[in-house]
């Protein structure tokens, strides 16, 4: 979560805290939070708890995915950005040029990227090189990684999400997604495309996976296949 230096810090801070939230001086008026669909639920309840205890403030909490946060914060058109990524060190430098302060990055969650399939798919994990080698268009048919004879159908999301961000970095070490790809405008969007389609495979974040099959993960080809959980989000076990 990052915001904007100067008089809504003390607003932000009591946010973060989420059910916890401290004794601050309440602000009257109206503050926007925007940025990630991964985090927009949770800013929701964070703002409907500080609004509970401090009702003549209105909290705007919208998604839209992290780049068009983090570039509402830059042009100064929301307080608050939620972001599933860091800021780059040139989106820090815009926000300097044009406000005179730098941004405040608090870290408020850890989640676990998962990677979802129809229910019907007879698969239950995958490594991170069959991964990469599906979500880059090297391997099209679930028979190549051991499911049926199918083509794969790939559904990613828009390339302003951090999620998207995030898994081009870490899954597919920065190579392009396939062009078969059909970009999703949110989680949501995702899990419900992999929902209706049998051979359909997306990923996002874990507190959206209804109604689909969530794949445990491997390292590699010799380690533990993991499923995303409280518990190896936590401590790390999962690899995404």
């Amino acid at each position: 979560m990052m915001l904007r230096s100067g008089m809504k810090m003390a607003l932000a801070a009591a946010v973060v805290a989420g059910g916890l939230l401290p004794a601050f001086a309440a602000q009257a008026g109206t503050v926007t939070v925007k940025g990630s669909d991964t985090m927009v639920v949770l800013g929701q309840r964070w703002a409907e708890e500080y609004m509970k205890k401090n009702p003549k403030t209105v909290i705007q909490v919208t998604g839209g995915g992290s780049g068009t946060g983090i570039s509402a914060l830059i042009n100064g058109t929301t307080d608050i950005c939620e972001a599933s990524r860091t800021m780059k060190d040139a989106e820090k430098k815009q926000i300097v040029e044009k406000s005179g302060a730098a941004p405040i990055e608090t870290p408020v969650a850890k989640d676990g990227l998962s990677v979802y399939v129809h229910e019907s798919n007879p698969l239950n994990e995958l490594s991170m090189a069959q991964l990469k080698a599906i979500f880059t268009g090297k391997v099209t048919s679930w028979k190549e990684v051991g499911g049926p004879d199918a083509k794969i159908i790939p559904y990613s999301r828009e390339n302003s999400s951090g999620t998207y961000v995030f898994f081009k970095e870490h899954v597919l070490e920065n190579a392009d997604y396939t062009p078969r790809a059909q970009n999703m405008p949110g989680t949501a969007a995702v899990v419900n495309a992999v929902a209706k389609e049998k051979f359909g495979i997306g990923y996002g974040g874990a507190a959206y996976a209804k109604g689909i099959k969530i794949l445990k993960i491997k390292n590699d080809d010799k380690g533990p296949a993991v499923g995303p959980s409280d518990a190896t989000i936590k401590d790390g076990t999962y690899p995404l």
